[in-house]
């Protein structure tokens, strides 16, 4: 596939053919079979960033090349025997951006909530959209879900301590993710956060956005096809479609409405990615509800950027840590 060239997708300088690429959703229907991997999946690094910091470089067969994890680790993990286990948050980050990203905008590192939990933070990709990439038919690298939650998941089990009791959260592209994994791996997750995400796939506007975005991208067709050519597929990832796999877990859906809010600087100006993710969390919402989910909702005004994903975080932790918890 052709290399986009690379910049920061989740910022407010987002071009307008990433604006509509961000508009961008996850899950419907029956999981899609993961595609083989002759190959384990295995760590070839591993650097001590913090005193809780973790990277992690893993050779990925689904991908066919490395990508980096980051893990926050809990208290007592240095120290952590063969059959020592932690409950587990993973945290996506956005469009352009990194494994980095939560630990580089966010106080996700001061949390005192979180010193015993294993934060897992993946690298997704530019524009990786947390899934297995279509490729016209043919399927094969990259494939970020199968990485993530085959690959990843089994290496975290085996060797860093992860249990089985697992939440996901994200903004942005990383929102779309966390609904994307939650409903097309019922059981995985016990609770999903989404903040900014862009999370009915087959909204109207969504799809002639997309349509449009692939005349000056075509390479994006490789994610899933074409939104009408290759619908079911779409379907098959579309957050909206797959509302009543959510019904097991709770769920948090956050966004603003694009115009300046109060964790703005001044001098803000509106943000037309934040209004349209709006629109769509709308929709989702009300779906939702309709399907009998536990849904959580918090729509505010603000843009779409790092402060309110900060904010937002700390919101939905207690639902989100409260799904962690052992059964009684």
């Amino acid at each position: 596939m052709t290399r986009l060239p690379r910049f920061r997708g989740g910022r407010r300088t987002l071009p307008l053919l990433l604006a509509a690429l961000l508009a961008l959703c996850a899950g419907a229907g029956p999981a899609l079979a993961a595609p083989s991997t002759p190959a384990r999946a295995h760590v070839v690094d591993e650097q001590r960033v913090r005193t809780r910091v973790v990277d992690l470089t893993i050779d990925s067969p689904a991908l066919g090349k490395t990508a980096k994890v980051r893990l926050l680790t809990p208290d007592g993990w240095q120290r952590r025997g063969p059959r020592d286990r932690w409950p587990v948050l993973y945290l996506l980050h956005g469009l352009g951006d990194s494994h980095r990203t939560w630990t580089r905008d966010s106080d996700v590192e001061r949390l005192a909530a979180l010193r015993d939990v294993l934060v897992v933070m993946p690298d997704a990709g530019f524009a990786g959209y947390y899934t297995d990439w279509w490729n016209k038919g043919s399927y094969g690298p990259p494939g970020w879900e199968t990485f993530h939650l085959t690959e990843l998941r089994r290496i975290l089990e085996r060797r860093y301590g992860a249990g089985e009791r697992r939440a996901v959260a994200g903004l942005s592209m990383g929102g779309y993710g966390a609904l994307a994994y939650a409903a097309r791996h019922p059981g995985m997750f016990r609770a999903v956060a989404s903040y900014s995400g862009p999370v009915h796939l087959l909204h109207p506007e969504h799809v002639r956005r997309w349509r449009v975005a692939f005349e000056q991208a075509p390479e994006y067709r490789d994610l899933w096809g074409d939104p009408v050519a290759q619908r079911a597929i779409w379907r098959r990832h579309d957050p909206y479609a797959l509302a009543r796999r959510l019904r097991p877990v709770p769920v948090f859906l956050s966004c603003g409405d694009g115009r300046p809010g109060p964790l703005d600087k001044a001098g803000a100006k509106a943000d037309e990615i934040e209004a349209f993710d709006r629109v769509l969390n709308r929709s989702l919402a009300g779906r939702l509800e309709r399907a009998g989910v536990r849904v959580s909702t918090h729509f505010y005004r603000g843009t779409h950027s790092p402060a309110y994903w900060e904010r937002e975080l700390h919101r939905s932790l207690p639902l989100l840590l409260g799904a962690l918890r052992p059964a009684k």
